[in-house]
């Protein structure tokens, strides 16, 4: 139970910090987030180059009820505050053979869209989307909305588990039902979006094809920055504080339980709760390393699998928004390998010459990411993290590597490094320093089935009391919904503060 101040720390202004601050001043706590970037959001923060607005990570915004219901918990409401635009059409897949594959929410767009390419897999992938309902019913709202922190959470799923195949990966379910090898990259690459390879995650995962289904796919205007913006400003409204360019150094720890943080400069600051929005891996290693470990060790998170790296290059072009009118918001650009491709990334740890990219335009939804009839742009490729076979010495191979991603552009939107205006490059060694991320990993550790649910780290921790976890590293995981759903759990699994119960107790 908290005590009498009912005060609690989060660290990090990620999303599922954000989130999580919002829960509990909802519960009567006087939070105060610090964070060491200058804006808040995390991976979600956006920079100004030159004119342009880049968003750093995050830009698809899907099942926005559970924003609405954390905004709501907290007497606000999230459509007043964030202006959100759904999306027709989703995105567009094309292949180097020239053929493309467009996503929207309309069953019968996308059945025309699957007979086009392969006649004879229309039926396997109907039969996919009702596999992909089931599995979301399961797997988004029975686990991922409430805690698995007990050994017995997960025991009484396995049977459900085992009817719906986990055992089986995403391509492996998606193979299963459809023919067609383009088909079944579409219908199986979404793993890649929470940092998971497609033919290793469980087909649990197979759920995003119904949750794209059934509550589409969205764009904040302002980027998910102006989410974190809103949330900040909830926060402040409940008496909260959100302080920028502080960076925690320890956790403290007294008699098995936490205290509250050492920062960076030797300050104390105590609190009854502490809830970290750092990366698990870099909470129990780096936050708790004076602590002793009775689970979560380095070695044992050594061994862990982690998610892949990224690759993102940030681009505006100047006097190109009537340019490549074909290009819309959000496209993925095939490489010649699939199955080849990931392997090479997530199993043998090596840097291809080959690639797959997510282009990111914003501007064709968003005219204020850039200036006056110019265009924002960011092209992201998987890479391996650093820890794999074969690190990269990525101070060597940015340069060349941002080359041979220009030039799979230039495919797309020829001639556009003539009008090249601001430009950044983040590597996975920017994703280490800047969101002290362990091994530069996009997305921290891999939702494998064994790295999942109970496996993963928990919302509540096992090393001390009045310490909990939530982001993209402690269950259910990364993603936005996953974020959001971890800061749900969390306030599940906190006590009411005394002060709020007293109070509606006098009501």
């Amino acid at each position: 139970m908290a005590g009498a101040g009912s005060t609690a720390i989060v660290i990090g202004a990620g999303l599922g910090g954000l989130a999580a601050a919002m829960r509990l001043g909802a519960k009567g706590y006087r939070v105060t987030v610090l964070d060491r970037l200058d804006r808040a959001g995390g991976r979600g923060t956006s920079i100004l180059r030159d004119g342009h607005r880049f968003d750093l990570g995050p830009t698809i915004v899907t099942v926005p009820q559970l924003f609405e219901e954390l905004f709501a918990a907290c007497d606000a409401d999230f459509r007043k505050e964030v202006d959100l635009r759904p999306l027709d059409p989703f995105y567009e897949i094309r292949w180097p053979d020239g053929t493309r594959f467009t996503a929207t929410g309309d069953s019968e767009r996308m059945a025309a869209e699957v007979a086009r390419l392969s006649p004879g897999d229309v039926a396997g992938y109907r039969q996919f989307l009702k596999d992909s309902e089931a599995r979301y019913a399961f797997g988004f709202e029975e686990l991922g909305r409430r805690p698995m922190n007990k050994l017995m959470d997960i025991v009484k799923v396995l049977p459900t588990f085992a009817r719906l195949r986990a055992d089986r990966s995403v391509y492996a379910h998606a193979a299963a039902r459809v023919k067609d090898e383009r088909l079944r990259m579409a219908l199986s690459f979404h793993p890649l979006f929470i940092g998971g390879d497609p033919f290793h995650v469980t087909s649990i995962y197979a759920l995003v094809c119904h949750l794209e289904k059934a509550f589409g796919v969205h764009y904040a205007m302002g980027g998910v920055q102006a989410i974190a913006d809103a949330m900040v400003r909830v926060i402040r409204s409940q008496s909260g504080a959100v302080r920028q360019g502080v960076e925690v150094d320890e956790i403290t720890v007294q008699n098995g339980a936490a205290t509250g943080v050492r920062l960076a400069g030797g300050a104390h600051e105590q609190a009854d709760i502490v809830v970290s929005n750092a990366d698990a891996g870099h909470t129990y290693t780096r936050l708790l390393r004076n602590l002793p470990k009775r689970r979560w060790t380095p070695a044992k998170l050594a061994r862990k699998r982690w998610s892949m790296g990224l690759f993102v290059w940030y681009f505006g072009t100047r006097g190109t928004a009537m340019k490549w009118r074909d290009v819309g918001h959000h496209t993925i650009l095939n490489g010649p390998r699939y199955k080849g491709l990931v392997r090479d990334i997530f199993m043998k740890g090596r840097l291809s010459d080959d690639m797959s990219l997510y282009l990111h335009r914003p501007s064709v939804t968003d005219p204020g990411v850039a200036p006056a009839g110019d265009d924002t742009f960011y092209a992201l490729s998987p890479v391996p993290h650093l820890g794999g076979a074969h690190p990269v010495d990525w101070a060597r191979e940015a340069d060349r590597y941002r080359a041979m991603v220009a030039a799979a552009l230039d495919k797309v939107i020829p001639g556009f490094e003539a009008h090249l205006s601001a430009s950044e490059v983040f590597t996975p060694e920017d994703f280490r320093d800047r969101y002290l991320s362990p091994y530069g990993a996009g997305f921290s550790i891999e939702p494998r089935i064994l790295q999942s649910a109970w496996f993963r780290p928990h919302n509540i921790s096992e090393e001390a009391r009045g310490l909990y976890l939530v982001g993209a590293g402690t269950h259910p995981g990364a993603g936005l919904p996953g974020v959001i759903s971890s800061a749900e759990v969390l306030a599940r699994l906190v006590p009411d503060a005394p002060a709020a119960a007293q109070r509606l107790a006098a009501e």
